[in-house]
């Protein structure tokens, strides 16, 4: 394995197929930007190794974006690894927006309105990059205190539901997040962002892991969604490896989480990341605790 410029890129190639980091993600508010991670302490005496936040969409948490990276900074100095998300609003519409309401983050554009977006200089194009300058604003201060960024955005690729999302093909989900990325990188010059690829696992994962795969100089971890019920499969562990072409790979977001056994049956993932609240609703305090206290799990304390 070549060394990355990133230091978290080293570990996680360290640490694959030996040991995974737990994770939380952090949503709504904002202005508690550590509330699930403090909860998983609260019943297990561990912090997750992993911090998540999210940019998100409605007003108040737009406003409140400075709590969410000043809490990147606190836990990066803990030792902690930085995962940030980011639900936008829909570029043909409003920001700040709703969830849903044919507007929100669950909205559409039409074939008119993407090929629009994906064209540079033109009015949906300029408005969108002015909600990602917005972003950039906030990352550039990570950047000055030269903290690394797993950055994900436009998630869960294969899935209709999100506006950006589900348009197969090089014109489709991949061309944004490509130009996203130039944007970013060579524009905005923020090279502290380590970009994470991430798709679901629909029933069509074979495919999409194809379908929506993003050129190589484009991403550095490759992510899965598990939220179907058959859980944490063997062919979705293998189609993963397939995809991942020796990159880190991770699971991006899940609501029950592996359990030891699991992963050390599928040791190639690097870390797994529960959706906040969901932790709590979806497994037992047992099995939480379990988890954080496994010899091949690495909570924030073994960082």
């Amino acid at each position: 394995q070549e060394k990355s410029k990133y230091q978290v890129v080293n570990f996680l190639n360290s640490i694959s197929g030996k040991k995974t980091l737990s994770g939380i993600h952090n949503n709504e508010p904002n202005t508690h930007p550590a509330r699930w991670t403090n909860k998983v302490d609260s019943v297990t005496g561990h912090f997750p190794a992993l911090w998540s936040g999210d940019f998100l969409y409605q007003k108040d948490n737009i406003d409140n974006r400075q709590l969410m990276i000043n809490e990147a900074v606190r836990e990066w100095k803990k030792g902690a690894v930085i995962n940030i998300m980011w639900h936008a609003c829909n570029p043909a519409a409003e920001e700040p927006c709703d969830w849903d309401n044919g507007h929100g983050v669950l909205s559409k554009l039409s074939d008119e309105q993407w090929e629009q977006l994906t064209t540079d200089g033109s009015e949906l194009n300029k408005i969108w990059k002015a909600r990602v300058d917005e972003v950039c604003f906030y990352l550039q201060q990570l950047k000055d205190k030269n903290i690394e960024v797993l950055w994900r955005p436009m998630h869960e690729m294969n899935i209709k539901a999100f506006w950006w999302a589900g348009r197969p093909g090089p014109e489709g989900t991949i061309k944004l997040y490509q130009m996203l990325h130039d944007y970013m990188v060579n524009k905005k010059k923020l090279t502290n962002l380590i970009w994470v690829w991430d798709i679901q696992d629909l029933n069509t994962l074979a495919g999409d892991a194809k379908a929506y795969k993003p050129a190589p100089q484009y991403w550095d971890v490759a992510a899965l969604d598990v939220y179907d019920r058959t859980g944490f499969t063997n062919e979705k562990y293998k189609i993963m490896q397939q995809a991942c072409d020796g990159k880190p790979m991770a699971i991006g977001e899940c609501d029950v989480f592996p359990n030891a056994e699991t992963l050390l049956a599928q040791p190639k993932w690097t870390f797994f990341m529960v959706w906040a609240d969901l932790e709590f609703k979806t497994n037992t305090i047992e099995q939480i605790k379990a988890i954080h206290t496994a010899p091949n799990v690495i909570t924030l304390d073994k960082m």
